[in-house]
């Protein structure tokens, strides 16, 4: 599993507009995968079932789209997983 160190925010306009984007969990070597899990039930909202299937996704993949929405809508999630030390980004 390799380190993405990757924290883009689409542009102001995109914000503005309320344009769909996506936050995406990136792969890492040093989080579990209950911990990822965890972080995905209690910050993003996702059931165990769907956290469980993300980080399996994130792990094989490299990435997966963790949650949709307008950036602001997505800016509280991105900045409570990066709080948590894992390697997120909004396109």
């Amino acid at each position: 599993m390799a380190t993405k160190e990757k924290t883009g925010i689409t542009s102001e306009t995109d914000q503005l507009e309320g344009k769909r984007s996506k936050l995406i969990l990136f792969n890492d070597d040093f989080n579990s995968f209950d911990f990822v899990i965890d972080s995905l039930i209690e910050v993003c909202e996702h059931d165990p079932l769907q956290a469980e299937t993300c980080a399996w996704i994130t792990h094989y993949k490299g990435k997966c789209t963790i949650k949709n929405g307008a950036v602001i809508e997505l800016k509280a999630c991105f900045k409570e997983m990066s709080n948590r030390n894992l390697t997120v980004e909004i396109q």
